[in-house]
């Protein structure tokens, strides 16, 4: 599939991990969500609404639900900030909420519905490189994998967790997760080379 490669890396870089010092400033975020600071709210969106998003699509399959889920995750994250306790892991954290919601979402509707290229095209309709068929790509890459995997593939190459971590979030064995993720790369691969 012509142009597939340059697709799945629009797809993964639409935005870039969180860094280490991202880590402390999303703690001081918090931190002053707690005391009330409600600017703390809009730079903790500002730095992970994306990963929230990113993440929040490949649970839900699903553009309009994706973003009602990083909708609610900001909103529970101000409401819970008093009770967050910093160990480094601030994006974790952010994360199980979203993931708690997209899951109590999809239970919610019974189903998992996958984007259509058009929907793709709305996500990414701030990119002018991003074409139809790039659309087209994305939706075949996405129905490759299992849910599981385009989990595990969103948590590594949207926000950059490690594998350990990965693993430790999804309550599964380190080797299940590597496993899974050399085999949704697999898959990735194989469906852009068209076999």
């Amino acid at each position: 599939c012509r142009g597939g490669k340059k697709m799945l890396t629009l797809f993964l870089v639409q935005t870039a991990p969180l860094s280490g010092s991202s880590a402390e400033e999303l703690d001081r975020c918090l931190a002053r969500m707690a005391q009330g600071d409600t600017d703390a709210l809009g730079r903790l969106y500002e730095i992970t609404s994306a990963a929230v998003y990113g993440y929040a699509l490949s649970l839900t399959k699903n553009a309009h639900d994706a973003e009602d889920v990083m909708q609610e995750t900001f909103v529970r994250a101000h409401l819970a900030s008093g009770q967050y306790r910093s160990q480094g892991k601030p994006t974790a954290w952010l994360l199980r909420i979203a993931r708690n919601l997209a899951l109590m979402k999809l239970r919610e509707g019974k189903r998992t519905i996958a984007m259509s290229p058009e929907d793709w095209m709305e996500t990414f309709a701030d990119r002018p490189d991003f074409t139809s068929e790039d659309a087209m790509t994305l939706t075949q890459l996405m129905d490759a994998l299992t849910d599981e995997e385009r989990e595990i593939v969103s948590l590594h190459a949207l926000t950059g967790f490690k594998h350990r971590e990965i693993a430790e979030m999804m309550d599964l064995a380190l080797p299940t997760v590597l496993s899974k993720y050399h085999r949704a790369l697999k898959k990735l691969k194989s469906t852009l080379q068209g076999g």
